[in-house]
Order: structure tokens, then sequence, then C-alpha cells
């Protein structure tokens, strides 16, 4: 139990730095795609079925999808073996655990989220205004640091379970 306690608390530390750290040398994308990837420690799918890959979806950004296919695609972590697809269009969207969308198919959003309305999945996004509405996780920079909106309610509409750890790190709607 204490080994899990220091690894949580490692974990939830590599978080934070990462996300005040939107100044530093590394590409925003791959700030995104790090972030991406540990928001899965402190969410909960309900029936996830570990012997399946987890799906983690990208629209709308290439170079978080290059940074994530390179890094995590094919990973096993814990229990999850991850996956990593690319979609080119809000139709093409389906049977994800995690859809990212970009800055550039912001506008496309509502129709995405219409798609996975009534699955548990987690909707993550980067562009104003996105987490009120109806992201789940919205990136943002608040006085040039990266920070994300947590929407309380879209993660509840989505049936998920986000650790008080990562809500206390986010800006709550």
């Amino acid at each position: 139990m204490k080994n899990f306690k220091t690894v949580f608390s490692l974990s939830l530390l590599l978080l934070v730095a990462i996300s005040s750290n939107a100044g530093s040398d590394r590409p925003t994308y791959e700030i995104h795609s790090m972030m991406i990837y540990n928001f899965v420690k402190y969410v909960q799918w309900p029936g996830y079925d570990s012997s399946q890959d987890f799906v983690i979806g990208v629209i709308g950004d290439d170079d978080v999808h290059k940074t994530l296919l390179g890094w995590y695609n094919g990973k096993i972590k814990g229990d999850k073996k991850f996956a990593v697809k690319k979609f080119n269009s809000a139709e093409e969207v389906t049977g994800c655990h995690i859809i990212y969308v970009g800055k550039k198919q912001g506008k496309a959003f509502e129709t995405i989220n219409q798609k996975i309305a009534g699955y548990p999945t987690l909707s993550i996004t980067n562009g104003q205004g996105l987490g009120a509405k109806g992201s789940a996780i919205n990136f943002r920079v608040v006085n040039n640091k990266l920070a994300f909106e947590l929407n309380q309610k879209a993660v509840q509409k989505a049936n998920l379970k986000v650790s008080s750890q990562l809500a206390a790190m986010a800006i709550l709607i």
C-alpha cells in the first residue's frame, strides 16, 4: 500500500509539473499528449473490459495523434493496452474511451459530443468555451500556464468517475 501511495503521489506531481509548464521548451502537442495519458490514471470507466484495447481517438490535431501513436500505441499500463485512432471527420468518431478534439475540429465538437452521448467516453478538447459547451476536460492557458477545465456535469453524463485529486488541479465548471 505504501508503494502505491508513493507511485500515486509521484504521478500526481508529474501531472502538476506538466500542467504548469506551458512555457517550457516542449511543444504544446507533446504536453497535451502527456496530459491525456496521465488523465487515464485519474478516471474510472465503468464496465471497462481489460481484454479489449483502451482506445484514444484524436480528431483535428495531427501532431497530438502522431505523438500519442508513437509514445503510447500498443503500450500496456496497468490493466490497459492502449490503441490510438485518428478520425478525419465528426461522423467517423466511434468506439473510444477518450476522444481528443483539437482546435481544427472545435466547430464540430457539438456533433462529436452528440455521437458519444450515452457512452463512457471522456471528451478532451482544446478550444475556447468548449468546456462550457460540454467537454469533460478542456485545455486553456491561464497566466501563461497550461491549465484545464473539468466539466463535472459532462463527466457525470458520460458515467465516468474522476478522482478528487484531478478535480483539485482543475478549473471546475
